[in-house]
């Protein structure tokens, strides 16, 4: 409850906030904001808000300046670019006039330079325009990373066709919903991939869709296996055919493309990841790719001579359009991989000389899982960004490794709802300075936290919540600007599901992102669980995320995965643990040790499933939904469950066990 300050109050702590000022203006360097004029801030402020949010406002100082000055840089570029209709392709085409022969992406023994990259680019374009493609016209890619991938897109934006970028790993019905979804006219496929589009072709026929078969030859890691029998033998060598088109720009006519091509426009299509089902398509139009790239290049302060290391799927939201568009509109360099490995990880750094890293999901702690050696510390990364890296191994990771900044981010692929973490702050997935909040409408409203329902107020508008409040977070939707504009996926349904409506007054709306975060005093947000995620046990709600945290530090960083699951005649969920141990070394009596005095009674999971892999999506984001599904079910699983007793220690769960449970006879 709010007091109303006395004069001696008021005086005392404005005594405290001005010292803390005089410290703030000399954090700032070479006292560039006077503290004359700091304490005439905090008099203002002073008058009307509470000391805390006062205090809050001068400890954050320093970063929130620093922040305005780098937000208005990104905004005023994004106003110029936009102002100029410039497109991802025209913005890529000045950094190319500005340094041709610089190196654009390096793979292997390979390397394109941004001159090359364009060259591509050019006759991709012009091939498809030729084959009768047109703007508004999608076409899906399915292909593993390497040098010609991110020229294929590229090209094909040329003449406005959208590219629906394929999770490669995807089989049977869900790549044919994938395909089919983004009403694709044709389907461009590396060669060791042919199988699994003639898989579809054959047995499914893409039903009733017309597709024409592409094929990009030439790759030196093309499996045996498709070698030795041509799985589309109808299908255009789609190689042969660009080579024929000429080695150089300078044979290629683009005069009969029309350039009528706006930033408005789609540029791809990047799916979501399919934790919750079918993958959906998100629409990536050529200013929201532009916002993402400049985005982190700007706030992160990236450097024109920085190599990224990028062993992300170029499928996916941050190897395809942050990690790839920091090269195409920024002109930085970066090495790519095929597919991620731990053990490499710092040793391809140094090999290509490295001084920025991305990572995603789990990355972080396969490569914290792996022997210490020389090459922890021989490496020149300085800044490492991404976002899924867990608090519980942050100061272990950066410790051990010598990354001087990690910069956490928040958002998905398709939300208008993006964080950053600038400054450091072990944890956080970003921050919003009070003066951003009018610009970058973002906040956290009121929710069940166990089923993601939004909780409104007698007036039926949403309630914002206070500090240390979990809740969902949302963002204001405005068409009109790239900051708060949300395109959604090319399926309109699924789009409207994550719209809010009336949300402080009536007519706004809102995205609804589906996580709840946490927000402090000093404006830092920390991610806490997804909705639907998060469940209820004992009258206490339960975030897994935590929960996951907690045990992977216990055992060993281990993979695990934590689901609330039904019990028979008992309110709310049991928490259910599933820990991967193919080597049958986890310490069930360690284990018990760590969960008793690290976690609340409700908290604790009721029971342990040890089992030999988790299944986890090509972005490390592991899949629940199979595992909750099974639930404790002996009858399903053959990996052994342990079940939660009394004393707090854990014993194998039997048959009679599961019996006692079905019959709501158990007392838990």
């Amino acid at each position: 409850m709010l007091v109303e300050l006395s004069v001696k109050q008021k005086f005392l702590t404005l005594c405290g906030i001005t010292a803390a000022a005089m410290a703030a203006s000399l954090a700032i360097g070479q006292r560039l904001i006077p503290q004359s004029i700091l304490t005439g801030v905090v008099f203002y402020l002073i008058s009307g808000e509470r000391p805390s949010t006062v205090y809050a406002s001068i400890v954050s100082l320093p970063r929130d300046i620093r922040t305005a000055i780098i937000f208005l840089k990104l905004n005023l570029c994004l106003y110029r670019y936009e102002r100029a209709g410039a497109t991802v392709v025209q913005i890529f085409e000045r950094v190319v006039a500005r340094q041709p022969n610089k190196v654009a992406f390096l793979m292997d023994d390979g390397q394109l330079t941004f001159a090359q990259v364009k060259q591509l680019a050019d006759r991709v374009a012009a091939h498809f325009y030729a084959k009768g493609f047109r703007k508004g016209d999608t076409i899906a890619l399915l292909m593993e990373t390497r040098l010609e991938y991110p020229c294929i897109w590229l090209g094909l934006s040329k003449v406005g066709i959208v590219t629906a970028l394929i999770n490669s790993n995807l089989r049977k019905e869900t790549l044919r919903h994938s395909i089919t979804v983004a009403n694709s006219k044709a389907i461009i496929v590396s060669t060791e991939l042919a199988g699994a589009i003639a898989e579809i072709n054959e047995q499914e026929g893409i039903k009733g869709l017309p597709v024409h078969l592409f094929r990009s030859d030439g790759a030196p890691d093309t499996d045996s296996s498709s070698s030795s029998s041509d799985p589309l033998p109808d299908a255009e060598d789609l190689r042969l055919s660009l080579d024929s088109s000429g080695s150089s720009s300078s044979n290629v006519d683009l005069s009969a493309i029309p350039n009528d091509i706006s930033p408005k426009d789609k540029l791809v299509y990047i799916y979501t990841s399919g934790t919750t089902g079918m993958p959906k398509a998100a629409v990536i139009t050529n200013l929201r790719y532009t916002f993402m790239a400049l985005g982190c290049y700007y706030m992160l302060s990236f450097r024109d001579d920085d190599i990224i290391y990028n062993s992300l799927p170029l499928y996916h939201s941050a190897g395809g359009m942050i990690g790839v568009g920091s090269v195409l509109l920024c002109g930085v360099t970066a090495a790519l991989r095929k597919k991620f490995s731990a053990s490499n990880f710092w040793t391809d750094c140094i090999r290509y000389k490295c001084t920025v890293a991305q990572y995603i999901g789990e990355i972080c702690r396969f490569v914290l899982m792996t022997p210490p050696k020389p090459t922890d510390t021989q490496h020149s990364v300085r800044l490492m960004f991404g976002n899924g890296l867990r608090p519980q191994i942050w100061p272990q990771f950066v410790s051990r490794f010598n990354i001087q900044q990690i910069g956490e981010f928040y958002g998905s692929t398709e939300g208008n709802s993006n964080l950053l973490n600038i400054d450091n702050t072990m944890g956080a997935v970003g921050f919003v300075p009070n003066f951003a909040k009018a610009i970058y409408p973002v906040t956290l409203i009121r929710c069940d936290e166990e089923t993601g329902e939004i909780i409104r107020g007698p007036d039926g508008f949403c309630i914002k919540c206070k500090a240390g409040e979990p809740g969902v977070f949302v963002g204001k939707i405005n068409p009109k600007k790239a900051l708060n504009s949300f395109v959604g996926y090319a399926d309109k349904a699924a789009s409207e599901k994550k719209v809010l409506h009336d949300v402080f007054r009536k007519g706004d709306i809102f995205f609804n992102s589906g996580d709840i975060l946490v927000q402090d005093l000093l404006g830092n947000y920390y991610f806490k669980d997804r909705t639907g995620d998060t469940f209820r046990w004992r009258g206490e709600n339960v975030a897994t995320s935590e929960v996951e945290g907690v045990i992977t530090t216990i055992v060993g960083l281990k993979d695990c995965a934590v689901y609330g699951v039904d019990i028979p005649e008992t309110e709310g969920k049991a928490g259910m643990a599933a820990i991967v141990d193919p080597e049958g070394k986890v310490d069930l009596e360690q284990l018990a040790a760590g969960i008793r005095a690290s976690l609340p009674a409700y908290a604790r999971p009721l029971f342990i499933r040890v089992l030999s892999e988790v299944p986890m999506t090509t972005t490390f984001k592991l899949k629940k939904r199979d595992l909750q599904v099974d639930g404790y079910d002996l009858g399903k699983i053959q990996d052994p469950i342990y079940f939660l007793q009394s004393n707090g220690t854990y014993r194998r769960f039997t048959v009679d066990d599961h019996e006692t449970i079905k019959s709501g006879k158990a007392r838990l």
